[in-house]
């Protein structure tokens, strides 16, 4: 399994999750049978790309991302995708594998858009205007 993982730096395991999904520089890639690390630059439209975050992902043959949280056109692109959504994930890009390892992270529907952040102490809404 190739598992997808929104990050701020180019530190592989080390790198912080990112928790602007769309918006984040890099995208780690685990590959959780052969150990590798795969680091990918977000060209998507997002930022000045054409491609939108989950063609990116699937163009790189992720099979499961693990997110602090994403939107609802990003969970319902990924389901058409077969890409699973996980969400709940905090700290590092290990510590994300860790969390969907021992069953601590919630599978995302596309209701659970936007909701994401409550487990940070976040009002519904208002993760879009900051930074973290």
């Amino acid at each position: 399994m190739r598992l997808g993982i929104p990050s701020e730096t180019k530190d592989g395991l080390q790198a912080q999750i990112g928790y602007h999904f769309g918006r984040v520089p890099l995208y780690t890639i685990y590959d959780d049978e052969t150990k590798e690390v795969e680091i990918v630059e977000n060209t998507s439209s997002h930022m000045g790309g054409i491609k939108l975050p989950a063609e990116l992902l699937r163009d790189h043959n992720v099979d499961i991302m693990l997110c602090g949280g994403v939107g609802r056109r990003a969970i319902q692109l990924f389901e058409q995708f077969g890409v699973e959504v996980y969400i709940g994930a905090q700290g590092t890009v290990k510590d994300a594998i860790e969390q969907y390892n021992q069953n601590k992270l919630q599978m995302a529907t596309d209701r659970d858009a936007c909701q994401q952040h409550k487990y940070r102490g976040e009002a519904h809404g208002e993760h879009h205007g900051h930074h973290h």
